[in-house]
Protein backbone atom coordinates (compact mmCIF):
# COMPACT_ATOMS: atom_id res chain seq x y z
CA UNK A 1 0.00 0.00 0.00
CA UNK A 2 1.28 3.45 -0.91
CA UNK A 3 0.22 6.30 1.39
CA UNK A 4 0.66 10.05 0.96
CA UNK A 5 0.51 11.57 4.43
CA UNK A 6 0.31 15.37 4.22
CA UNK A 7 1.42 16.94 7.48
CA UNK A 8 2.14 20.49 8.68
CA UNK A 9 5.38 21.83 10.10
CA UNK A 10 5.28 24.11 13.13
CA UNK A 11 8.11 26.55 12.31
CA UNK A 12 10.78 24.94 14.47
CA UNK A 13 8.50 24.15 17.41
CA UNK A 14 8.16 20.70 18.98
CA UNK A 15 4.52 20.02 18.15
CA UNK A 16 2.41 17.13 19.43
CA UNK A 17 0.69 16.71 16.06
CA UNK A 18 4.04 16.63 14.23
CA UNK A 19 5.41 14.07 16.69
CA UNK A 20 2.31 11.92 16.30
CA UNK A 21 2.32 12.12 12.49
CA UNK A 22 6.02 11.24 12.30
CA UNK A 23 5.64 8.33 14.73
CA UNK A 24 2.65 7.00 12.78
CA UNK A 25 4.42 7.26 9.42
CA UNK A 26 7.53 5.51 10.76
CA UNK A 27 5.43 2.71 12.30
CA UNK A 28 3.43 2.28 9.08
CA UNK A 29 6.71 1.88 7.21
CA UNK A 30 7.86 -0.79 9.66
CA UNK A 31 4.60 -2.64 9.05
CA UNK A 32 5.31 -2.73 5.32
CA UNK A 33 3.43 0.28 3.94
CA UNK A 34 5.17 2.72 1.62
CA UNK A 35 4.58 6.13 3.18
CA UNK A 36 5.59 9.58 1.97
CA UNK A 37 5.34 11.98 4.93
CA UNK A 38 4.92 15.27 3.09
CA UNK A 39 5.65 18.45 5.08
CA UNK A 40 3.82 21.69 4.37
CA UNK A 41 4.49 25.29 5.46
CA UNK A 42 7.79 24.48 7.22
CA UNK A 43 9.96 21.42 7.90
CA UNK A 44 8.90 19.11 10.73
CA UNK A 45 10.65 19.16 14.07
CA UNK A 46 10.18 15.93 15.98
CA UNK A 47 11.79 14.32 19.01
CA UNK A 48 12.58 11.14 17.05
CA UNK A 49 14.20 10.21 13.74
CA UNK A 50 12.47 12.40 11.15
CA UNK A 51 11.00 10.32 8.30
CA UNK A 52 9.47 13.22 6.37
CA UNK A 53 10.48 14.16 2.82
CA UNK A 54 13.09 16.85 2.29
CA UNK A 55 10.77 18.70 -0.12
CA UNK A 56 8.20 21.12 1.28
CA UNK A 57 4.86 21.92 -0.34
CA UNK A 58 2.80 25.01 0.47
CA UNK A 59 6.00 26.64 1.75
CA UNK A 60 5.12 29.30 4.30
CA UNK A 61 6.85 32.14 2.46
CA UNK A 62 5.17 31.38 -0.87
CA UNK A 63 1.81 30.96 0.81
CA UNK A 64 2.15 34.36 2.45
CA UNK A 65 3.42 36.14 -0.68
CA UNK A 66 0.63 34.72 -2.79
CA UNK A 67 -1.87 35.91 -0.22
CA UNK A 68 -0.53 39.46 -0.22
CA UNK A 69 0.39 40.12 -3.88
CA UNK A 70 -1.11 38.91 -7.17
CA UNK A 71 2.35 38.89 -8.80
CA UNK A 72 3.46 35.87 -6.76
CA UNK A 73 0.40 33.86 -7.82
CA UNK A 74 1.89 33.67 -11.32
CA UNK A 75 5.65 33.36 -10.78
CA UNK A 76 7.42 30.31 -12.30
CA UNK A 77 7.45 27.24 -10.07
CA UNK A 78 11.23 27.01 -10.29
CA UNK A 79 11.46 30.47 -8.72
CA UNK A 80 9.10 29.45 -5.93
CA UNK A 81 11.50 26.68 -4.92
CA UNK A 82 13.99 29.33 -3.81
CA UNK A 83 11.58 30.34 -1.04
CA UNK A 84 10.95 26.74 0.01
CA UNK A 85 14.44 26.14 1.36
CA UNK A 86 14.29 24.62 4.88
CA UNK A 87 16.84 27.11 6.21
CA UNK A 88 14.47 29.96 5.34
CA UNK A 89 11.27 28.27 6.48
CA UNK A 90 12.64 27.14 9.84
CA UNK A 91 13.06 30.78 10.83
CA UNK A 92 9.41 31.69 10.37
CA UNK A 93 8.55 31.19 14.05
CA UNK A 94 10.26 34.40 15.09
CA UNK A 95 7.92 36.39 12.86
CA UNK A 96 4.70 34.93 14.30
CA UNK A 97 4.10 37.71 16.88
CA UNK A 98 4.02 40.30 14.09
CA UNK A 99 1.39 38.43 12.08
CA UNK A 100 -1.86 40.36 12.38
CA UNK A 101 -4.98 38.43 13.34
CA UNK A 102 -6.70 39.80 10.23
CA UNK A 103 -3.91 38.52 7.97
CA UNK A 104 -3.98 35.08 9.57
CA UNK A 105 -7.77 34.93 9.21
CA UNK A 106 -7.73 35.90 5.55
CA UNK A 107 -4.92 33.42 4.84
CA UNK A 108 -6.80 30.59 6.57
CA UNK A 109 -9.94 31.28 4.56
CA UNK A 110 -7.95 31.34 1.33
CA UNK A 111 -6.19 28.01 1.98
CA UNK A 112 -9.50 26.41 2.93
CA UNK A 113 -10.90 27.47 -0.45
CA UNK A 114 -8.39 25.17 -2.16
CA UNK A 115 -8.42 25.55 -5.94
CA UNK A 116 -10.56 28.69 -5.54
CA UNK A 117 -8.11 30.39 -3.14
CA UNK A 118 -5.07 32.55 -3.71
CA UNK A 119 -2.73 29.58 -3.14
CA UNK A 120 -4.21 27.55 -6.00
CA UNK A 121 -0.74 27.36 -7.58
CA UNK A 122 0.58 25.57 -4.46
CA UNK A 123 -2.27 23.07 -4.63
CA UNK A 124 -1.54 22.46 -8.31
CA UNK A 125 2.10 21.65 -7.46
CA UNK A 126 1.05 19.20 -4.76
CA UNK A 127 -1.57 17.44 -6.89
CA UNK A 128 0.77 17.17 -9.89
CA UNK A 129 3.51 15.62 -7.72
CA UNK A 130 1.04 13.17 -6.20
CA UNK A 131 -0.32 12.14 -9.60
CA UNK A 132 2.85 12.17 -11.73
CA UNK A 133 5.64 11.30 -9.31
CA UNK A 134 4.22 9.30 -6.42
CA UNK A 135 0.89 7.68 -7.25
CA UNK A 136 -0.57 6.91 -3.80
CA UNK A 137 -3.41 4.51 -3.05
CA UNK A 138 -4.73 6.76 -0.30
CA UNK A 139 -4.11 10.31 0.93
CA UNK A 140 -4.18 11.26 4.62
CA UNK A 141 -4.51 14.92 5.62
CA UNK A 142 -3.09 15.93 9.00
CA UNK A 143 -6.05 18.12 9.97
CA UNK A 144 -9.28 19.53 8.59
CA UNK A 145 -7.70 22.89 7.74
CA UNK A 146 -6.40 21.00 4.67
CA UNK A 147 -9.88 19.88 3.63
CA UNK A 148 -9.67 22.32 0.70
CA UNK A 149 -7.09 20.00 -0.90
CA UNK A 150 -9.53 17.09 -1.19
CA UNK A 151 -11.60 18.06 -4.20
CA UNK A 152 -8.63 18.48 -6.53
CA UNK A 153 -6.84 15.37 -5.22
CA UNK A 154 -9.92 13.24 -5.80
CA UNK A 155 -10.60 14.79 -9.21
CA UNK A 156 -7.05 14.08 -10.40
CA UNK A 157 -6.27 10.78 -8.64
CA UNK A 158 -9.68 9.25 -7.91
CA UNK A 159 -8.54 7.75 -4.59
CA UNK A 160 -9.80 7.95 -0.98
CA UNK A 161 -8.87 11.04 1.03
CA UNK A 162 -8.97 10.74 4.83
CA UNK A 163 -8.49 13.50 7.37
CA UNK A 164 -7.22 13.42 10.95
CA UNK A 165 -8.82 15.76 13.49
CA UNK A 166 -6.30 17.25 15.94
CA UNK A 167 -7.67 20.34 17.68
CA UNK A 168 -8.84 22.59 14.85
CA UNK A 169 -11.76 23.93 16.88
CA UNK A 170 -9.38 25.78 19.22
CA UNK A 171 -7.58 27.36 16.26
CA UNK A 172 -10.87 28.47 14.73
CA UNK A 173 -12.22 29.88 17.99
CA UNK A 174 -9.10 32.05 18.35
CA UNK A 175 -9.64 33.67 14.95
CA UNK A 176 -11.18 37.13 14.72
CA UNK A 177 -14.45 37.87 12.97
CA UNK A 178 -15.56 37.87 10.23
CA UNK A 179 -12.91 35.28 9.35
CA UNK A 180 -13.93 32.79 12.04
CA UNK A 181 -17.48 32.47 10.73
CA UNK A 182 -16.36 32.46 7.11
CA UNK A 183 -13.72 29.79 7.73
CA UNK A 184 -16.17 27.57 9.57
CA UNK A 185 -18.72 27.94 6.78
CA UNK A 186 -16.16 26.95 4.12
CA UNK A 187 -14.75 24.14 6.25
CA UNK A 188 -18.16 22.55 6.74
CA UNK A 189 -18.72 22.65 2.99
CA UNK A 190 -15.26 21.34 2.10
CA UNK A 191 -15.49 18.49 4.60
CA UNK A 192 -18.07 16.94 2.27
CA UNK A 193 -15.21 16.24 -0.15
CA UNK A 194 -13.37 14.08 2.41
CA UNK A 195 -14.15 10.34 2.49
CA UNK A 196 -13.54 9.76 6.19
CA UNK A 197 -12.32 11.41 9.37
CA UNK A 198 -10.06 10.03 12.10
CA UNK A 199 -10.25 11.29 15.70
CA UNK A 200 -7.94 10.29 18.58
CA UNK A 201 -10.79 9.71 21.04
CA UNK A 202 -14.56 9.25 21.13
CA UNK A 203 -15.15 12.64 22.76
CA UNK A 204 -13.51 14.48 19.89
CA UNK A 205 -15.15 12.33 17.22
CA UNK A 206 -18.58 13.18 18.59
CA UNK A 207 -17.75 16.84 19.15
CA UNK A 208 -16.32 17.42 15.67
CA UNK A 209 -19.11 15.50 13.96
CA UNK A 210 -21.51 18.04 15.44
CA UNK A 211 -19.19 21.05 15.04
CA UNK A 212 -18.46 20.42 11.36
CA UNK A 213 -21.76 18.78 10.40
CA UNK A 214 -20.11 15.43 9.59
CA UNK A 215 -22.32 12.36 9.45
CA UNK A 216 -21.36 10.03 12.32
CA UNK A 217 -20.78 7.08 9.97
CA UNK A 218 -17.92 9.01 8.33
CA UNK A 219 -16.10 9.30 11.64
CA UNK A 220 -13.59 6.77 13.01
CA UNK A 221 -11.53 6.63 16.21
CA UNK A 222 -7.89 5.54 16.20
CA UNK A 223 -6.35 5.89 19.63
CA UNK A 224 -3.21 7.92 20.07
CA UNK A 225 0.08 6.02 20.08
CA UNK A 226 3.74 6.85 20.70
CA UNK A 227 7.21 5.48 20.06
CA UNK A 228 7.95 3.72 23.35
CA UNK A 229 11.64 3.11 22.76
CA UNK A 230 13.60 4.36 25.79
CA UNK A 231 10.49 5.22 27.79
CA UNK A 232 10.11 3.39 31.09
CA UNK A 233 13.85 3.04 31.70
CA UNK A 234 16.18 4.84 34.09
CA UNK A 235 13.68 5.84 36.75
CA UNK A 236 15.39 7.97 39.41
CA UNK A 237 15.23 7.38 43.14
CA UNK A 238 13.10 10.29 44.34
CA UNK A 239 12.91 9.34 48.00
CA UNK A 240 14.15 11.79 50.57
CA UNK A 241 13.81 15.00 48.57
CA UNK A 242 11.08 17.47 47.72
CA UNK A 243 7.93 16.20 46.02
CA UNK A 244 8.37 17.01 42.31
CA UNK A 245 5.39 18.11 40.22
CA UNK A 246 5.93 18.51 36.49
CA UNK A 247 4.35 20.30 33.53
CA UNK A 248 5.21 19.14 29.99
CA UNK A 249 3.42 21.00 27.18
CA UNK A 250 3.57 24.16 25.13
CA UNK A 251 3.64 27.13 27.47
CA UNK A 252 0.47 29.07 26.74
CA UNK A 253 -2.76 30.01 28.55
CA UNK A 254 -4.76 27.22 26.87
CA UNK A 255 -2.63 24.53 28.48
CA UNK A 256 -3.36 25.89 31.97
CA UNK A 257 0.12 26.42 33.40
CA UNK A 258 -1.28 29.33 35.45
CA UNK A 259 -3.63 26.90 37.23
CA UNK A 260 -0.75 24.60 38.13
CA UNK A 261 1.34 27.55 39.33
CA UNK A 262 -1.53 28.68 41.57
CA UNK A 263 -1.97 25.13 42.90
CA UNK A 264 1.78 25.00 43.59
CA UNK A 265 1.51 28.22 45.62
CA UNK A 266 -1.49 26.96 47.60
CA UNK A 267 0.36 23.78 48.53
CA UNK A 268 3.61 25.57 49.34
CA UNK A 269 1.79 27.83 51.78
CA UNK A 270 0.13 24.87 53.43
CA UNK A 271 3.12 22.52 53.54
CA UNK A 272 5.93 24.98 54.13
CA UNK A 273 9.11 25.81 52.16
CA UNK A 274 11.07 23.02 50.53
CA UNK A 275 8.27 20.46 50.54
CA UNK A 276 7.40 20.89 46.88
CA UNK A 277 9.26 21.54 43.63
CA UNK A 278 7.70 22.57 40.32
CA UNK A 279 9.45 21.58 37.08
CA UNK A 280 8.29 23.14 33.80
CA UNK A 281 9.21 21.92 30.32
CA UNK A 282 7.81 22.93 26.95
CA UNK A 283 8.14 25.22 23.97
CA UNK A 284 7.79 28.94 24.71
CA UNK A 285 7.03 31.12 21.69
CA UNK A 286 7.45 34.87 21.57
CA UNK A 287 3.69 35.40 21.55
CA UNK A 288 3.34 33.65 24.92
CA UNK A 289 6.49 35.00 26.55
CA UNK A 290 4.62 37.84 28.38
CA UNK A 291 2.23 35.23 29.82
CA UNK A 292 5.15 33.18 31.15
CA UNK A 293 6.95 36.23 32.51
CA UNK A 294 3.83 37.24 34.43
CA UNK A 295 3.70 33.78 35.99
CA UNK A 296 7.36 33.93 36.95
CA UNK A 297 6.76 37.38 38.44
CA UNK A 298 4.05 35.92 40.66
CA UNK A 299 6.37 33.09 41.70
CA UNK A 300 9.02 35.68 42.60
CA UNK A 301 6.49 37.65 44.64
CA UNK A 302 5.60 34.50 46.58
CA UNK A 303 9.28 33.84 47.28
CA UNK A 304 9.20 30.51 45.45
CA UNK A 305 11.64 31.04 42.57
CA UNK A 306 14.15 28.67 44.18
CA UNK A 307 11.58 25.87 44.09
CA UNK A 308 10.89 26.17 40.34
CA UNK A 309 12.96 24.74 37.46
CA UNK A 310 12.41 25.78 33.83
CA UNK A 311 13.72 23.23 31.33
CA UNK A 312 12.46 24.86 28.13
CA UNK A 313 11.81 22.77 25.02
CA UNK A 314 13.19 19.26 25.45
CA UNK A 315 14.20 16.70 22.84
CA UNK A 316 13.43 13.00 23.24
CA UNK A 317 16.33 12.27 25.58
CA UNK A 318 15.65 15.41 27.62
CA UNK A 319 11.96 14.58 27.86
CA UNK A 320 12.63 11.13 29.27
CA UNK A 321 15.15 12.56 31.73
CA UNK A 322 12.64 15.22 32.76
CA UNK A 323 9.83 12.72 33.33
CA UNK A 324 12.06 10.35 35.29
CA UNK A 325 12.64 13.14 37.82
CA UNK A 326 8.94 13.66 38.62
CA UNK A 327 6.57 12.21 41.19
CA UNK A 328 3.52 13.32 39.18
CA UNK A 329 2.65 15.35 36.08
CA UNK A 330 -0.23 17.77 35.59
CA UNK A 331 -1.21 19.83 32.54
CA UNK A 332 -4.56 21.33 33.63
CA UNK A 333 -5.76 22.55 30.23
CA UNK A 334 -8.52 25.14 30.21
CA UNK A 335 -9.84 23.91 26.86
CA UNK A 336 -11.05 20.42 26.05
CA UNK A 337 -7.83 18.81 24.84
CA UNK A 338 -8.46 16.28 22.04
CA UNK A 339 -5.16 14.33 22.31
CA UNK A 340 -3.10 14.59 25.50
CA UNK A 341 0.11 12.96 24.26
CA UNK A 342 1.88 14.21 27.40
CA UNK A 343 -0.36 11.95 29.48
CA UNK A 344 0.86 8.87 27.60
CA UNK A 345 4.47 10.05 27.80
CA UNK A 346 4.25 10.51 31.57
CA UNK A 347 2.55 7.16 32.16
CA UNK A 348 5.01 5.36 29.88
CA UNK A 349 7.70 6.41 32.37
CA UNK A 350 5.71 5.44 35.46
CA UNK A 351 4.60 8.98 36.33
CA UNK A 352 0.92 9.27 37.37
CA UNK A 353 -1.06 12.30 36.24
CA UNK A 354 -3.60 14.80 37.58
CA UNK A 355 -5.83 16.09 34.80
CA UNK A 356 -9.13 17.98 34.38
CA UNK A 357 -12.26 15.95 33.80
CA UNK A 358 -12.87 17.04 30.21
CA UNK A 359 -11.75 16.44 26.63
CA UNK A 360 -9.71 13.31 26.01
CA UNK A 361 -8.59 12.90 29.63
CA UNK A 362 -11.51 10.85 31.02
CA UNK A 363 -11.03 8.29 28.22
CA UNK A 364 -7.26 8.18 28.74
CA UNK A 365 -7.57 7.71 32.49
CA UNK A 366 -10.27 5.06 32.07
CA UNK A 367 -8.11 3.20 29.54
CA UNK A 368 -4.90 3.37 31.59
CA UNK A 369 -5.95 3.73 35.23
CA UNK A 370 -2.93 6.00 35.63
CA UNK A 371 -4.19 9.17 37.27
CA UNK A 372 -6.78 11.31 38.99
CA UNK A 373 -9.39 13.54 37.36
CA UNK A 374 -10.37 16.87 38.91
CA UNK A 375 -12.83 19.69 38.36
CA UNK A 376 -11.77 21.72 35.29
CA UNK A 377 -10.54 25.27 35.80
CA UNK A 378 -9.89 24.86 39.53
CA UNK A 379 -6.43 25.39 41.03
CA UNK A 380 -7.84 24.24 44.37
CA UNK A 381 -8.95 20.92 42.88
CA UNK A 382 -5.53 20.39 41.28
CA UNK A 383 -3.82 21.17 44.60
CA UNK A 384 -6.08 18.75 46.49
CA UNK A 385 -5.32 15.90 44.07
CA UNK A 386 -1.57 16.58 44.21
CA UNK A 387 -1.69 16.57 48.00
CA UNK A 388 -3.63 13.30 48.01
CA UNK A 389 -0.90 11.66 45.93
CA UNK A 390 1.82 13.20 48.09
CA UNK A 391 0.29 11.66 51.20
CA UNK A 392 -0.55 8.26 49.73
CA UNK A 393 2.55 6.63 48.29
CA UNK A 394 0.72 3.33 47.84
CA UNK A 395 -1.95 4.96 45.66
CA UNK A 396 0.70 6.82 43.71
CA UNK A 397 2.64 3.65 42.98
CA UNK A 398 -0.52 1.77 42.04
CA UNK A 399 -1.51 4.45 39.52
CA UNK A 400 2.04 4.56 38.13
CA UNK A 401 2.22 0.80 37.69
CA UNK A 402 -1.20 0.47 36.08
CA UNK A 403 -0.61 3.43 33.78
CA UNK A 404 2.80 2.24 32.64
CA UNK A 405 1.58 -1.30 31.94
CA UNK A 406 -1.43 -0.03 29.96
CA UNK A 407 0.54 2.41 27.81
CA UNK A 408 3.22 -0.12 26.94
CA UNK A 409 0.54 -2.69 26.07
CA UNK A 410 -2.05 -0.57 24.27
CA UNK A 411 -0.64 2.79 23.17
CA UNK A 412 2.50 1.97 21.21
CA UNK A 413 2.98 3.46 17.75
CA UNK A 414 2.64 0.10 16.00
CA UNK A 415 -0.76 -0.49 17.64
CA UNK A 416 -1.81 2.91 16.25
CA UNK A 417 -0.31 2.04 12.85
CA UNK A 418 -2.07 -1.33 12.65
CA UNK A 419 -5.42 0.33 13.37
CA UNK A 420 -4.65 2.96 10.73
CA UNK A 421 -3.75 0.32 8.13
CA UNK A 422 -7.03 -1.45 8.82
CA UNK A 423 -8.82 1.85 8.28
CA UNK A 424 -7.08 2.41 4.93
CA UNK A 425 -8.00 -1.08 3.81
CA UNK A 426 -11.62 -0.45 4.78
CA UNK A 427 -11.83 2.64 2.58
CA UNK A 428 -9.88 1.05 -0.27
CA UNK A 429 -12.17 -1.95 -0.11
Amino acid sequence: MRVAYITAGAAGMYCGSCIRDNALAAALQRLGAEVALIPTYTPLRTDDANVSMDRIFYGGINVYLQQKAALFRHTPWVLDRLFDRPSLLNGLSRFSPSTRAEDLGALTVSVLRGEEGRQRKELAKLVRWLGDDYGPDVVQLTNSMFAGFSREIKRRLGIPVLCTLQGEDLFLQQMVEPYRSRALEILRRRCKDVDGFVAPCRYYADFMADYLGIAPERMRVVELGMNLQGHGEGRKDLSGGAFCVGYLARICPEKGLHLLVEAFNLLSKRLGPGALKLKIAGYLGERDRPYFERLMGRIDAWGLRGEVEFWGAVDRRGKIEFLNGLHILSVPTVYKEPKGLFVLEALANGVPVVQPRHGAFPELIEATGGGLLVRPGSAEAVAAAIEELMNDAELRERLARRGKDAVHRRFGDEVMAAATLALYEEFLG
